[in-house]
């Protein structure tokens, strides 16, 4: 004990003591590292949050698990994807990729395209060139094997078993369903429930608990942050102090099983 108690002093002396600038108490459910979003996750996409027409995920990778298309979906949620098809499968649901990463162009050619079968009107299946979900490569549609054969795709997917397991499971790996049945005024496109969103697992968590569609959920961060910052706070020296908070393992029990760590 003696010598742990030694090796923690020695420590503690070569650690550059950091003075943190005095904040108010974050007390929203999540991280602010979370919502400082440096992956993308929680990006929204939609009429009034257009993505650009040069965005493009850099980290796009080849579906191989089951699907119907060769659309390339982001490597995060393409691996939260592998562990929820198998899970899926496990419990008697066999899941498909239907569509996942679309780009800016081609959403484009979609849109005008059912423009122009529905004379001139917007239908709300199919999203403006740069507010659709698929543009962040982190959208995917996800059917069961009878319905990757319909031409088209509408909310009685919803009677599906494979449809409730994932309404049911699918924030367990990160995801929610995007356009939800009883948010479409605030989402402006029909209920999707083949349609899922990779927003991360302590994200998904959330917005499951609340029921939120991304848009409320975006709307209810933002204004915590602003809110944040008007009562003194900077949120992004908030993110760099946090950081400065690792733990540094400095010895071992006497036994050599338990962890000794402290934070600088």
């Amino acid at each position: 004990m003696k010598r742990l108690l030694i090796i923690f002093l020695a420590v503690c002396l070569m650690c550059p003591v950091f003075a943190m600038a005095e904040q108010p108490e974050w007390t929203y459910p999540l991280a602010p590292e979370l919502l400082k979003d440096v992956q993308g996750f929680i990006v929204l996409a939609n009429r009034e949050n257009l993505l650009d027409e040069n965005f493009a995920p850099q980290d796009l990778v080849d579906v191989k698990i089951r699907h119907v298309v060769d659309d390339p979906v982001r490597k995060p949620a393409y691996e939260a994807l592998e562990k929820m098809f198998a899970d899926a499968e496990e419990a008697g649901c066999k899941l498909y990729v239907k569509s996942a990463y679309r780009s800016y162009q081609t959403q484009e050619t979609m849109y005008f395209n059912r423009l122009e079968k529905n004379n001139g009107k917007d239908d709300g299946w199919v999203s403006y060139p740069g507010a659709s979900d698929h543009q962040t490569g982190l959208g995917v549609d996800v059917l069961n094997y009878e319905w990757t054969k319909k031409d088209g795709m509408n909310e009685k997917f919803a009677y599906e078993a494979e449809a409730k397991w994932m309404a049911e499971h699918c924030w367990e790996y990160g995801f929610v369903i995007r356009y939800m049945e009883d948010k479409e005024e605030i989402t402006k496109i029909n209920y999707e429930p083949w349609h899922l969103r990779y927003v991360g697992k302590e994200v998904a968590a959330y917005m499951r608990e609340k029921n939120y569609c991304l848009e409320e959920f975006t709307e209810e961060w933002q204004q915590y942050v602003a809110d944040y910052e008007a009562d003194g706070g900077n949120f992004e020296q908030l993110i760099k102090d946090r950081a400065q908070l690792v733990p540094t393992v400095i010895g071992y029990s006497e036994d050599g099983e338990e962890e000794i760590s402290i934070f600088h």
